[in-house]
């Protein structure tokens, strides 16, 4: 029945013009035209015509149908309270019989069209919902055009929203300048919010200042207050003192008062009996004298007491003002003592740091001082070298530039192990022990194949370009062997081996050959050539960036900027030692050019210039000192075998900016683990587990490429 009534309901507007005349109720009951008394017959005649013609009467060209028309007069009458169960029945007959009506072609048609025409709207637009009204105005417009009988009313109504819309439209576009004056004044208002604010905070800063200023003014008022307070209670003391004198003052005066009456007395009673005869003193005018002396003594108490109740507790305003000069004279005598006391004391901790530098220093020297003392010996004259070496004076004032005895010592046996080498046709094998290196295990003679220095530089620098392009997963004494048997093939791999190894063991003024030497017997890590060499050419790549116009020269200022910037922690006597190894000389105005890329040139030996070849001792320098600090650090706290934990408290008190990676790769090369089987902080056990002699630790750092990563904290300079 509830859903019978709402289709009637709801389809009342699309019912034709005679089903619309029927003034259908909304509540679906037929509500009966008030018809006028006199031609009631009349009307219900013609209006029974009309519903008997309405089935041909089809407007719109048929496109119309009655559907719901009699669906919605059966539901009407099923509202409609039964008088009878045949009622009911005939109702359930026609509920059947109007849900099974289909929907009419023309309300199916106005639905597809609408359907269809907001489909091909643009709804993303601005003007969107102006536009989706139009599709309802043409159904609207249909309606109004099909249904002739109601058209008036439905144009009213329709003019009636029209003019609505554009009354609102228009008062849309009125308030839009209020929007943008809205727009504006709240801009207004923000700036203003913003000035205000920052006047606050002006204002708040100045607050806070007159607060410290009034806080230091209340300290200084309460140490006045106590002072004062102090100067109170001793004045009350003293008053106190005086109280009690000024009691027994009284009692003695009472005594002498009684003393006195008592001579009065006995006096009166010996004038009393003198004869009449005897001359003396007014007796009247004495008694009067005493009652005038007995007032003024009444009077004079009276303003005593009245004094010592007023001003018991006042200090007299002399001893004020004294004592306020004294304290003021004390203040800034306090004053002039703390900044004295400040500067003294910063005096006290600069002295203090330059002490602790000063004695650094002296042990250096001190050190020094003994070991040139144990060491020196008359300085030989190495000229008389330059006739025996081959290549005359010129060679050797090449052999012999920038280096010490001990390395022109060096230098000399070169000469001499060079000349015995090229004489020996085969070099006797080593065998095939155990402590014999795995590329020189061989029984019986080898040949020398007697190449020379720059032949051998090259197949080293071969040998190297090809270990940092490989993974290097094997050691680098089975690399080296497996390049030779590549280069020169298995039957001559073993030659090339021995001499290589012989020259190599010769030459260690050659740095290349060195270093190399020292890698192969296990002496140094490749790492640490690897990444002194990237140091190198990072710095070489510095200084190409400062040169933007690839002139290939720097000023002695940039040059020294650069180094300072690429090495930050070295020493202002190293980065000298760097510039003057460069080329710079001390006495020079500074506005020399330094040909930067002839520093990193090499000569057809393989030989680095000065300046690379000092970038290399101060690396060992400070690697030997670093590893001389730790050393001191492990045995002052710890006994002969530390662990890792042990050891990475070491390191991280000298150097405490290393991260956590090279921290931990630092104690796996100690103790020669891998990184995963170190132990986890806190873990005693494993970490007892994993001991090692400090002398054994030192040693296997000494092989790795180990620096310091920032400065030593100084401990603070106690006050």
């Amino acid at each position: 029945m509830g859903q019978q009534s709402q289709i009637s309901s709801a389809s009342l507007f699309l019912c034709s013009p005679l089903l619309l005349q029927s003034h259908c109720h909304p509540s679906g009951v037929t509500i009966d035209v008030s018809l006028d008394l006199q031609d009631k017959n009349t009307q219900k005649r013609k209006a029974s015509q009309k519903w008997r013609t309405m089935p041909s009467q089809v407007s719109i060209g048929s496109h119309l149908s009655p559907w719901p028309m009699h669906a919605s007069g059966q539901t009407i009458l099923q509202n409609r309270k039964p008088c009878s169960e045949d009622k009911k029945m005939r109702t359930g007959n026609w509920q059947r019989q109007t849900l099974s009506i289909a929907k009419p072609r023309y309300l199916e048609q106005l639905e597809n069209y609408l359907r269809k025409e907001l489909l091909l709207l643009d709804l993303g637009t601005d003007s969107a919902q102006e536009l989706r009204l139009q599709p309802y105005r043409e159904i609207f417009e249909f309606f109004i055009e099909d249904f002739k009988t109601y058209k008036p009313l439905l144009s009213s109504i329709k003019n009636a929203y029209e003019v609505m819309l554009a009354h609102q439209r228009e008062k849309i576009r009125s308030l839009e300048p209020l929007k943008a004056k809205l727009v504006t004044v709240n801009e207004d208002c923000k700036e203003k919010i913003l000035a205000m604010r920052a006047e606050e905070k002006s204002e708040i800063s100045m607050l806070r200042k007159e607060k410290v200023n009034l806080l230091k003014l209340i300290d200084k008022k309460n140490e006045e207050k106590i002072s004062l307070q102090s100067e109170v209670s001793k004045l009350r003391k003293n008053l106190a003192e005086e109280y009690l004198h000024y009691l027994t003052e009284r009692d003695a005066r009472k005594i002498l008062l009684a003393d006195l009456n008592e001579l009065r007395y006995q006096r009166e009673d010996m004038s009393l009996a003198q004869p009449p005869g005897v001359s003396g003193e007014d007796v009247v005018k004495l008694t009067l004298a005493l009652k005038m002396a007995r007032q003024d003594l009444t009077r004079t108490q009276m303003e005593l007491t009245t004094m010592k109740a007023n001003f018991g507790d006042v200090v007299p305003r002399r001893d004020f003002e004294m004592q306020e000069k004294i304290n003021k004279d004390l203040q800034e005598q306090l004053e002039s003592l703390r900044a004295d006391y400040d500067e003294v004391r910063k005096e006290h901790e600069m002295l203090l740091q330059l002490h602790v530098s000063t004695l650094k220093e002296r042990d250096q020297f001190s050190a020094e001082l003994q070991e040139i003392q144990r060491t020196s010996t008359p300085r030989p004259d190495w000229t008389k070298c330059q006739d025996v070496v081959a290549g005359g004076p010129v060679r050797w004032q090449v052999l012999a530039e920038g280096k010490n005895s001990d390395q022109l010592v060096d230098v000399l046996l070169e000469e001499i192990g060079e000349g015995l080498l090229r004489e020996k046709d085969f070099f006797p094998g080593l065998g095939l022990g155990e402590a014999v290196p795995s590329f020189l295990q061989f029984e019986g003679n080898v040949e020398n194949k007697k190449p020379t220095k720059k032949e051998v530089v090259e197949i080293l620098k071969d040998a190297w370009q090809e270990r940092l392009a490989e993974e290097q997963k094997q050691k680098f004494s089975d690399f080296f062997f497996h390049f030779l048997e590549r280069h020169f093939g298995p039957k001559n791999a073993i030659a090339w081996a021995y001499t290589i190894f012989e020259n190599i063991k010769l030459f260690q003024s050659n740095n290349i050959m060195s270093h190399f030497y020292a890698v192969l017997m296990g002496k140094m890590k490749e790492s640490v050539y690897i990444n002194q060499n990237e140091n190198i050419s990072q710095l070489l790549k510095e200084m190409t960036d400062v040169d933007s116009q690839n002139e290939g020269y720097l000023s002695m200022e940039n040059f020294s900027t650069i180094l300072r910037s690429t090495f930050p922690l070295k020493k202002e006597e190293q980065i000298q030692a760097l510039m003057e190894a460069g080329g710079w000389n001390p006495d020079s105005s500074g506005e020399d050019l330094l040909e930067y890329r002839s520093l990193f040139l090499e000569n057809n030996e393989g030989q680095s210039t000065l300046f690379v070849q000092k970038l290399w001792e101060q690396y060992m320098e400070e690697k030997e000192e670093y590893l001389l600090e730790l050393k001191q650090e492990l045995a002052s706290k710890f006994f002969n075998e530390i662990t890792p934990s042990k050891l990475r408290e070491a390191l991280i008190t000298i150097d405490p900016s290393l991260d956590t990676q090279t921290l931990n790769a630092y104690i796996s090369q100690a103790f020669q683990v891998t990184e995963t089987e170190l132990p986890e902080e806190g873990n005693e056990q494993m970490d007892e587990g994993i001991k090692q002699h400090i002398q054994s630790v030192i040693k296997q750092l000494q092989m790795a490429d180990i620096r310091r990563m920032g400065p030593r904290r100084e401990p603070e300079p106690t006050s």
